[in-house]
């Protein structure tokens, strides 16, 4: 049993800017395109409070920051049994509230509840002949949320890039609505509380699997095992009427509740016979699997003006009117997808020095269409403990064990949804009216392109190392080369929008990945003093070796850093997976005499419309022009190493561990602004390096009331290195055990921990850990305003009987 409360907060804030210091760069902005400053006394309600600085402005994002968010966890296990049968009951509470989003930040809750038997039938004096058993497992969640991560209805981008000019409040305590300032930028708060706000989600699951053990004979094991999967969810939301800018507005509530249900089961038999040929161990297995999943269907339904003005009683039967164009009812099957395995399996062993293993596998998927659904995968491994060998025994004192050991094989992928080799058809989005726009009528279009050719994924990796125990087993030491590719790489690639209609996923390349992991350990005592220190670093180099097309690349989409913007990812031949793509910078013009001396090898000049303070780019094909041509990688989100350290110690009951964990090599790439539509967006502190005359700055541009090519051209100005190392976790415990003489504890022990206490990183954002990869599969390192991890400080009992 255990128990511990926490509390959680922001590890690190993104400074923004106040009021004065963003009436000031606005003003020079201004200045800049040769235009007056803004008459800010009749744009900015109150101006003379931030113009003598009595009013700092909104700082919105501290405004949303939920100071010692609470979180809690508990758990209870109970096992026991006889001879012949045996249990594992437990039961877990977890509580979590958000540090982000106040008023409306997001909750958790789950429950678990876990159920494990299993009964001995029947048996004989050297082994059992029929054994049975069951594993069930329960979750309930109930969760509420705020929207991060992408560019629209991002809460965290909204609060870091909304003017302070703004209130939050009116003076009746109603949320302040856009100011002539920019009437188009709406109170992010009011915006979140509005339509991210009044929101629960609840899901349901329950895990059961039961299975009949049968041995004739001692070594022969025949199996069958049954699994079940069922879940339901639903989901209800409460959106009130709003005005908060020109452009965001309802003049009407709205009410949605959708409702899942769902199931799956699979069903596995083997046969098993282990024996033994002297000194030859042989293990042999061969089974079948079938297995069904996805099986389930959705309502959903939305309609307006509620009677009830909260969440609480956000239920369609309480929102009566009847509304065309604005009451939208909907149900679906989910598309169930059959998967059938057959495999075998070949474990040899000889006096524990010789070990070799063969599997095979084919699995047939429904998700593909008629040859194309099976795919084959066989694996082979092998390994030889050399420190059994005679003629190693001279040094066993000081390298008592030391394993060789290599492996290849072979794993198949079919995670994509059903149906791709058909044009499936949707009635999503294609409602129209008639003639005399009095009822709405139900299109219909194909939903993606077929593509019967789509076929299994194949990862395929070969893998060669050892481990060693060395100095009385005190030391330990594990090393891995790998190569590992992924063959006919399943991508959903885009498609023109000429087609009309969606992508399909298709087989879109090869993606090799090689590198190495290395492991070492320590752990020895001093008398009552026991330690221990673990370490591991590991390197890898990712590398797309093959696309299947004529242009060898897969784009991103456009519009992913802001809107107007290009695209700025990709796969390509060559590169690594998802890699940024943009231009090169090469510092700020500072003089007119720098833009006329910025020539190609021709003598021609390559930037001629610049003006001092803009972005030098830097012509990488020697023509005359900066375009597309010039664009290249300036930046991987695929670290190149990953690393871990642990540390421990124990003494008469007191316990001490630390660990940290950290990342290398790898880039992200910022931007909280539009800037390309709102050139009024608020700017973090970075801003303060920016030119604003000769030798003032060398990498970040003048500033603009419009939209230029210094900041809509995506280049290395928005890249940083991401390299980071985070404490994840310290500890310090002591178990009462040791005072308390009794046989009633197992183990009563105290802690206090902190997780992740402090991150040394030199990038600029909340968190180098960002999880956003820009709607596709294949991208990551991305920060728009991305969920960042908590410093949590939690105090706990940990209980054994």
């Amino acid at each position: 049993m255990f128990c511990h409360v926490l509390r959680q907060n922001l590890f690190k804030k993104v400074p923004t800017l106040n009021a004065q210091e963003y009436a000031t760069l606005m003003n020079e902005a201004r200045m800049n395109d040769g235009l007056k400053p803004y008459g800010l006394a009749s744009l900015v309600p109150n101006w003379d409070e931030y113009e003598s600085g009595e009013n700092q402005g909104t700082d919105w994002f501290d405004e949303i920051l939920v100071k010692d968010a609470p979180i809690q966890n508990h758990a209870v296990g109970i096992t026991g049994g006889t001879e012949s049968s045996n249990y594992s009951l437990g039961f877990s509470y977890t509580s979590q509230d958000g540090i982000i989003g106040k008023p409306v930040a997001s909750s958790y809750d789950r429950y678990n509840v876990r159920i494990n038997t299993e009964h001995i039938i029947l048996e004989n004096d050297g082994f059992t002949i029929l054994k049975v058993g069951e594993n069930v497992a329960y979750s309930s969640i109930e969760k509420s949320g705020i929207a991060t991560g992408g560019m629209y209805a991002n809460t965290i981008r909204n609060t870091l890039s909304t003017h302070p000019f703004l209130p939050v409040y009116r003076e009746n305590g109603e949320y302040h609505n856009a100011i002539s300032w920019d009437i188009r930028v709406p109170n992010p708060i009011g915006m979140m509380v509005f339509t991210q706000g009044n929101n629960i989600s609840e899901s349901n699951r329950l895990i059961a699997n039961g299975y009949l053990e049968f041995q004739p004979l001692k070594g022969l094991k025949l199996r069958s095992s049954f699994g079940y999967d069922f879940s339901s969810s639903s989901y209800r939301s409460y959106t009130p009427e709003y005005n908060l800018s020109e452009r965001h507005f309802k003049d009407y509530s709205s009410t949605t509740h959708s409702m899942s249900r769902g199931k799956g089961y699979n069903f596995e038999n083997t046969i098993n016979y282990v024996f033994k040929l002297n000194r030859h161990a042989i293990d042999l297995l061969a089974g079948n699997t079938v297995q069904k999943s996805n099986i389930g269907q959705s309502i959903s339904g939305t309609n307006i003006n509620s009677i009830f003005d909260d969440l609480e009683y956000a239920y369609l039967s309480n929102s009566t009117t009847i509304d065309p164009a604005r009451t939208i009812l909907d149900s679906y099957p989910w598309g169930d997808n059959m998967l059938l395995s057959y495999f075998g399996r070949i474990n040899y062993d000889y006096k524990e020095k010789y070990m070799a293993t063969l599997v095979i596998r084919a699995d047939g998927s429904s998700k593909f269409a008629d040859g194309n659904r099976w795919g084959f995968f066989p694996s082979v491994a092998a390994g030889w403990v050399a420190t059994s060998e005679d003629f190693m025994a001279s040094i066993n004192g000081w390298l008592p064990y030391f394993k060789l050991r290599a492996s290849w094989g072979q794993n198949g992928n079919q995670n994509i949804s059903p149906f791709q080799y058909l044009s499936t058809i949707s009635f999503s989005g294609a409602d129209y009216f008639g003639i005399e726009k009095k009822e709405r009528l139900t299109g219909a279009y194909p939903s993606i392109l077929p593509n019967p050719d789509v076929t299994w994924e194949t990862s395929e990796q070969l893998n060669i190392g050892f481990d060693a125990r060395i100095l009385n087993n005190n030391f330990s030491l594990n090393f891995d080369w790998y190569i590992k590719t992924t063959k006919d790489w399943l991508v959903a690639a885009p498609t023109l929008a000429s087609y009309g209609t969606g992508a399909p996923y298709i087989n879109g390349g090869d993606v090799a990945n090689r590198g190495f992991e290395l492991s070492l350990g320590w752990r020895d005592k001093i008398g009552d003093f026991n330690y221990y220190a673990n370490a591991n670093v590991a390197h890898n180099k990712n590398e797309v070796t093959r696309i299947a097309n004529f242009e060898k690349i897969i784009h991103g989409p456009t519009n992913v850093l802001a809107d107007l913007t290009s695209e700025m990812f990709r796969a390509e031949e060559g590169y690594p997976i998802g890699y940024f793509w943009g231009y090169k910078t090469d510092g700020i013009f500072q003089n007119a005499q720098e833009i006329q001396s910025y020539l190609n090898s021709e003598g021609e000049l390559i930037q001629p419309d610049a003006d001092p303070g803009d972005v030098r780019f830097v012509n990488t094909n020697d023509d005359n022009v900066i375009n597309d041509a010039d664009k290249v990688m300036i930046g991987d989100p695929n670290p190149d190493y990953t690393f871990g350290i642990n540390l421990g110690a124990d003494y008469k009951g007191f316990d001490f561990s630390i660990s940290a964990s950290g990342v290398a090599g790898n880039q992200i790439i910022r931007s909280y602004r539009d800037f390309a539509i709102f050139p009024t967006h608020n700017f973090t502190t970075d801003i303060f390096n920016r030119w604003h005359g000769e030798g003032t700055s060398n990498r970040l541009p003048k500033l603009s009331t419009s939209s230029s090519i210094n900041s809509s051209n995506i280049s290395d100005l928005y890249v940083e290195d991401a390299d980071y190392l985070r404490i994840t976790n310290l500890s310090f415990g002591y178990d009462f055990k040791n005072l308390i003489r009794t046989d009633c504890f197992g183990k009563l022990r105290a802690y206090v921990a902190v997780q992740n206490l402090y991150t040394f990183t030199k990038y600029s954002g909340m968190d180098p850990e960002v999880g956003y990869g820009g709607g596709t599969t294949f991208g990551s390192g991305i920060d728009l305003g991305f969920y960042p991890s908590p410093r949590t400080v939690l105090f706990g009992v940990n209980i054994e009987l």
